[in-house]
């Protein structure tokens, strides 16, 4: 079992349910999946470049990316309808978590000048969105085999219904908010 799902099973939840007043353990927010989105602009011109992304993808996440396509045309962009122009994971259970492990304990301290993610990056509904400039804070990454410095989205969708469960959820996960 991973070290983050038996710190969240035996210690986090039970804190949420003291801090906010839920009935049984089973109320308690969990993260649902994390989604990990790149876009690849430069795949308009040169499609070989797609590959190089969904090559990195794959080696971070363990899990094979969908090609995303334009869903219209935009002429400023000479963007075509049905374009690749990036790719995404989605990932759930164990793989989410690994991933979430390597995230929060190696690859966020690893960024130049870190002070902490943002509080303030919460939708409304306990999902937390946060945007990395480079793939390269990944050990994982070869540095000798990155042809350009690429960021990413990286998307923690929860089951919290509120912003205030869900920063309480990933502060007690070990997520390094800004003080």
């Amino acid at each position: 079992m991973n070290r983050l799902r038996e710190k969240y099973n035996d210690t986090v939840r039970e804190a949420l349910v003291k801090e906010f007043d839920y009935d049984s353990i089973m109320a308690a927010p969990k993260v649902e999946k994390v989604v990990v989105n790149m876009g690849v602009g430069d795949a308009k011109d040169n499609p070989k470049v797609l590959d190089a992304a969904v090559e990195e993808l794959t080696e971070l996440t363990g899990q094979k990316p969908v090609i995303t396509r334009s869903k219209k045309s935009i002429a400023n962009f000479k963007i075509r309808d049905g374009m690749a122009i990036g790719c995404k994971v989605t990932l759930r259970g164990e793989r989410m978590y690994q991933f979430l492990d390597k995230l929060i304990a190696v690859a966020l301290p690893r960024v130049r000048d870190f002070a902490g993610v943002s509080k303030t990056a919460f939708d409304g509904r306990g999902n937390y969105t946060l945007g990395v400039k480079e793939q390269l804070i990944f050990p994982e990454i070869n540095y000798d085999k990155v042809q350009k410095v690429r960021g990413m989205d990286i998307v923690m969708v929860t089951t919290a219904n509120t912003d205030e469960e869900g920063r309480a959820l990933l502060a007690n996960l070990g997520m390094p908010f800004r003080k």
